[in-house]
């Protein structure tokens, strides 16, 4: 990075600090550039976006408020506009949009967020606000109700074996607890290495939500990675790959009869699912990582200030960690 008063080098800094939001105090990793020349500090955009995220996940976490990806999710379940939701909820007319788009809601209107995520509870504001629906988005929503609630036990176990009974948090990188988003990314690496040794993909994993985290203040898969002997890996890593419909464990001879087990899939992944920030974190993982081998990879892992301040402990790995990566 170069220096904005001199052109000169500037260096990376990071520091614990405190923050108030909403007469509350939250911890986070304040992350900035300073000049080597004039020792004076300065932030890019996408810096202080990510300091005020890490503020926002907090509060968030706190106080049950979901987070916006989870705000629009609930939209789409139903094919409903925004628009459409403020009404239904009684809120103003852009409101529901805005926080879509990260505008953090009162602490009342984030209790009621939270609570339609429970199709039962967001049939009751449906039928409240009968009157100003129309016959036919009526039924058509009630329709849509019975559909997901047919599925969401179903969903619901299997998010629970993989992810077990734990939310989003700080061990997470606050990321979206979803099956879909995290079958993709397995997929997108199966694809781009034609087949990915599980030790590999363990890796692949950790270095994917670490980079999200400290470029985006957000993990993608939703995993949380312990510090074992053999390097960082997703808790439940054996799960993640067992249950997971269309990945498939292969035994492959790597040499002088050593077997490995390779994750394999005949179908392709949904760049869809994808936002264009999350495309970029996968791609620079792939470019960073392609020319490594599950041996290799787990080296550079064993480099990381993730894995060596919590080996010992064998514990869950603070995504704080993010900032300090060596690697990519």
């Amino acid at each position: 990075m170069k220096s904005p008063f001199t052109g000169g080098e500037a260096v990376l800094l990071t520091e614990t600090r405190k923050a108030v939001f909403r007469k509350e105090e939250y911890e986070y990793t304040y992350i900035c550039y300073k000049c080597v020349d004039t020792e004076e500090t300065f932030t890019t955009t996408q810096m202080d976006a990510v300091n005020i995220a890490q503020i926002y996940n907090g509060y968030r976490n706190r106080h049950g408020i979901p987070f916006p990806d989870e705000i629009k999710d609930i939209r789409n379940r139903y094919e409903l506009s925004a628009s459409k939701m403020s009404k239904i909820l009684g809120f103003g007319d852009n409101q529901y949009r805005l926080y879509e788009n990260g505008e953090m809601p009162s602490l009342a209107n984030g209790r009621v967020l939270k609570a339609i995520q429970s199709p039962g509870t967001f049939e009751t504001f449906v039928d409240a606000a009968k009157d100003s629906l129309t016959d036919e988005e009526y039924v058509k929503i009630k329709k849509r109700l019975n559909e997901y609630e047919d599925r969401a036990f179903m969903d619901g176990l299997i998010c629970n074996l993989i992810y077990g009974d734990s939310g989003r948090s700080k061990y997470n990188g606050y990321a979206m607890l979803s099956i879909s988003k995290l079958k993709n990314i397995i997929l997108f690496f199966i694809e781009k290495f034609n087949g990915v040794f599980v030790t590999q993909m363990n890796k692949l994993l950790f270095y994917t939500d670490f980079l999200s985290y400290r470029e985006n203040g957000q993990a993608m898969t939703g995993l949380a990675f312990k510090a074992i002997q053999y390097g960082p890996v997703p808790d439940r890593w054996d799960k993640v790959y067992a249950f997971l419909d269309d990945i498939h464990q292969i035994e492959v001879e790597i040499k002088n009869g050593i077997i490995g087990n390779k994750l394999v899939s005949d179908i392709s992944c949904d760049l869809s699912s994808f936002t264009k920030e999350q495309m970029e974190i996968l791609q620079k993982v792939y470019s960073t990582f392609k020319n490594d081998n599950s041996t290799s990879i787990s080296q550079k892992s064993h480099d990381e200030l993730a894995w060596m301040e919590n080996n010992e402990l064998h514990s869950y790995i603070d995504f704080k960690y993010a900032f300090y990566l060596k690697n990519i």
